[in-house]
């Protein structure tokens, strides 16, 4: 067995619970440790989750948001290193394989990999998240207001005694979810992170997530638990909570201010797509600093992928609509790159 814990904390997605345990479960090499905490599912996750008897551990709590979850989930792993896998997503066989290694290679407090998108059904969409990947030192950028491009939630492999020093984290009333947001920048205040380049798991984007796909608003939504606006606005507050909590624990101060294309995207989606060609360039000529700065700036793109971005950007700006919200979903919206969003529009039919 692997001195790695799987940790998976579910709230309601029973429909997709057994294939994630599963998946932990069936690792090639090196079984790790399964935790399985239930938010106080009122689906019939409890009774998927007791059918595995001691294959694995469980935790039934009441529902108290994905903070609480992983705080909970902290107390009681006592591994080495430890995956939080989101209850609808996978992991690969050869996952858990490839993370340690990758740890015992290095004074590594991370270990992040792709993920593929996969629809409801489980297929491969063609699109890998996130797309950029390389970053030379998360955390000296991090220090200067910088997000470094992570993977989703499911994505990311932590050491526990650096996780420790960030958890727990303080459960508001406004701080329900967005665990992974701490996990994932608090980290690489501690040390170095490993990215591997294979896809090592399944990261699904449900039905709703397809329903615009041909055109209307929804079209820009990428995200299962949260629109692109939406996440971006919470963005600002989980930031803020961690300055607290690392000024706190770790005495670090880290900038007011912070920089990150994917909100900067959702801020500009909203504004431009589907508006009137005046709105849109009332966006350009007054509204759009901080967006092109995020591109300009960018520590983790070279200079092709800004003029790519610079050109798309440009084409949302034009008069004819089919063309410039197209643009628009290109930017926003991963999906819209290829046969993705085809994809998910039949699993939703």
């Amino acid at each position: 067995m692997s001195n790695l814990t799987v940790v998976i904390c579910n709230y309601n997605y029973g429909e997709y619970l057994r294939c994630a345990i599963d998946s932990a479960l069936k690792q090639t090499v090196g079984a790790p440790q399964v935790l399985v905490i239930d938010d106080g599912s009122t689906d019939d996750s409890r009774d998927i989750i007791l059918s595995y008897g001691e294959r694995i551990t469980a935790i039934f709590q009441e529902n108290g948001g994905q903070v609480a979850a992983y705080n909970r989930a902290l107390v009681q792993v006592d591994s080495t290193y430890v995956i939080f896998l989101d209850a609808d997503d996978l992991l690969y066989a050869d996952a858990v394989n490839r993370v340690t290694a990758a740890f015992e290679s290095g004074d590594y407090v991370k270990v992040q990999f792709p993920l593929d998108v996969v629809t409801h059904e489980g297929a491969r969409t063609g699109v890998i998240v996130p797309q950029t990947m390389t970053v030379a030192d998360c955390g000296k950028l991090l220090r200067a207001g910088w997000l470094y491009p992570s993977p989703p939630g499911s994505g990311n492999a932590y050491r526990v005694a650096a996780l420790k020093r960030v958890f727990p984290i303080p459960v508001t009333t406004d701080n329900f979810y967005g665990a992974d947001f701490y996990a994932i920048y608090g980290i690489a205040l501690l040390g170095h992170v490993y990215m591997l380049d294979l896809p090592l798991g399944g990261y699904r984007v449900h039905r709703s997530a397809a329903s615009g796909a041909n055109g209307s608003a929804a079209g820009l939504a990428f995200a299962n638990s949260e629109d692109p606006l939406a996440g971006a606005r919470k963005a600002a507050f989980r930031w803020s909570m961690l300055r607290d909590v690392v000024q706190q624990r770790l005495g670090e101060a880290l900038p007011v201010a912070f920089f990150d294309f994917s909100i900067e995207k959702a801020h500009f989606a909203n504004l431009v797509y589907q508006a009137p060609l005046t709105r849109r360039w009332r966006w350009f000529t007054r509204e759009s600093g901080s967006y092109f700065h995020t591109v300009l700036a960018n520590p983790f793109w070279g200079i092709r992928k800004k003029f790519a971005v610079i050109c798309l950007t440009a084409l949302s700006l034009i008069p004819l609509a089919s063309i410039s919200d197209r643009a628009v979903r290109y930017i926003a919206n991963p999906l819209a790159r290829g046969g993705g969003a085809g994809k998910l529009q039949q699993d939703a039919s």
